[in-house]
């Protein structure tokens, strides 16, 4: 488990008491709540004569990851026990809704656990993220799912003890939605996937309003952290043993916009790079429109900001682009690639990219296929167009046939994983450096790792190694991942 300071948790925890009114002020209504909620957890699990065990299921991006991380740190102090198995006592779901598959996942889960949830009624069920923002989805959780106990959405993660609280004290089902909020609290328990890397949120919410993207609406506007919270944060990570951070926002090239005293994302970025038992520092996502020639300078002078730039392309099409409301045309963003590039020789540009947004030609599908051809994408993200009910593209047109789209998804797939695989293969023979993040789930006597250019390589070690960044030579290339021996 982690937080900013353990041992100041550890004596917050002691000194509540839980007899007195709940404190109005964050954190520490959460402590006092977590602490209340362990008399509950002591007393069941006392009488099923076992410790009550909790799943979270994370669907979605890396901030659902870190969100899930914090969940599962609330119900670890609350006296939970970490399960793999969805036959938990209590059973939440982190949800995804950037496509509508992400929605369907959700439910068929929750139809399976119905039948689970019978044969033990005291079991929790829980939903919360991005798709528990969209007000048609309360609505049908509330008609067709009753059996699930508390919702609550992106705003009010940090507040799972409190509504936990009042889902016992109700004993019915709970929901605890918020339309938006300026707050940011953090400092909670937080258990991590790894010990050695961490996700660490900069920033929430977006305010770019793509035509296409439901997330502005269900997270929010943006909403920065204070620089010296997040560094204060890296510290306590680098003294738990933490050698990667990777952070997060929706649009990092806007944090700080919204601070009372402006910071940059660059400058930001050049703060975490002096902290010294950091050795790595990756970011998830810059938006192209804003991505600013300060910040490719300090990731060009800086070796610890890792050799990959995620740069969502979305559509080669200026015409598309423009229907998107990205802010960039087609010819803007190869030029940026360029300058990124001639900055950065070894870098690694990887992609989103959307086949069949409405009103999509295929001399639109056309300009897509050669801006893959020009910048020769690491790998890219290769979607067709999903529409989400209450976004403006949700409106309009489509000109393209299924068979249409299917075609030109395969096209540009096959393209993409031909070049990604070139480039790939291009490192052979190479002595790089690797941390190390585990053993291979493909091949349980070979450890797997990455390359700061995000590059995955699996190869023959002791698993003492994990965490470490160590030099291996790069052998024999597998197409998007290589097989690697360990250098002494």
């Amino acid at each position: 488990m982690e937080i900013l300071n353990l041992k100041e948790l550890d004596k917050v925890m002691d000194s509540i008491d839980i007899n007195k009114p709940a404190p109005d002020t964050e954190p520490f209504r959460q402590y006092y709540f977590i602490k209340k909620n362990r008399e509950y957890v002591k007393k069941k699990s006392e009488e099923l004569n076992r410790p009550l065990t909790c799943s979270v299921n994370t669907f979605g991006c890396q901030m659902n990851v870190r969100d899930s991380e914090k969940l599962l740190g609330i119900l670890e102090q609350m006296g939970y026990v970490k399960s793999e198995s969805e036959n938990a006592d209590f059973v939440i779901y982190n949800t995804c809704t950037v496509r509508e598959n992400a929605n369907r996942k959700v439910y068929g889960h929750l139809g399976i656990l119905k039948h689970t949830k019978k044969s033990n009624p005291d079991m929790m069920i829980g939903l919360c993220g991005c798709m528990m923002q969209e007000p048609d989805e309360i609505e049908t959780v509330k008609n067709k799912y009753k059996f699930v106990d508390i919702v609550f959405g992106t705003h009010n993660v940090y507040k799972l003890a409190e509504i936990y609280n009042n889902r016992i004290m109700a004993d019915g089902q709970v929901i605890d939605i918020w339309d938006d909020t300026d707050s940011v609290v953090e400092d909670l328990p937080a258990t991590r996937e790894y010990p050695f890397k961490s996700g660490v949120n900069i920033m929430y919410g977006c305010n770019n309003f793509c035509t296409y993207c439901i997330v502005p609406y269900v997270r929010g506007r943006e909403r920065s952290r204070k620089p010296e919270d997040i560094i204060d944060e890296i510290k306590a990570l680098a003294d738990d043993g933490v050698v990667e951070v990777m952070l997060l926002g929706q649009n990092v090239n806007s944090y700080g916009k919204d601070l009372p005293e402006k910071v940059t994302f660059a400058e930001l970025l050049e703060r975490i790079c002096q902290i010294e038992k950091i050795k790595r520092v990756r970011f998830m996502t810059p938006h192209p429109k804003d991505l600013s020639d300060e910040l490719i300078d300090v990731i060009a002078r800086n070796p610890k900001v890792c050799r990959h730039i995620h740069l969502p392309l979305q559509s080669g099409s200026t015409r598309i682009l423009k229907a998107m409301n990205r802010h960039y045309t087609k010819e803007e963003y190869i030029a940026l690639v360029e300058k990124i590039r001639s900055r950065i020789p070894d870098v690694s540009i990887t992609a989103d990219i959307i086949v069949g947004f409405p009103g999509e030609t295929e001399e639109d599908f056309l300009d897509t296929l050669d801006v893959v051809e020009k910048v020769r994408y690491d790998t890219a993200f290769t979607f067709i167009y999903s529409k989400r009910t209450g976004t403006p593209a949700a409106k309009m047109e489509q000109l393209a046939t299924k068979e249409e789209l299917n075609d030109r998804y395969n096209r540009l797939y096959n393209r993409v994983l031909q070049i990604s695989g070139e480039i790939t293969n291009s490192f052979k023979g190479r002595i790089m450096p690797v941390l190390v993040e585990g053993i291979s789930e493909q091949n349980d006597k070979l450890l797997t790792g990455r390359l700061s250019n995000n590059l995955l390589v699996h190869f023959e070690g002791c698993k003492q190694l994990i965490g470490q960044i160590v030099d291996v030579e790069l052998i024999d290339c597998k197409g998007f991942y290589f097989i690697g021996s360990l250098k002494e």
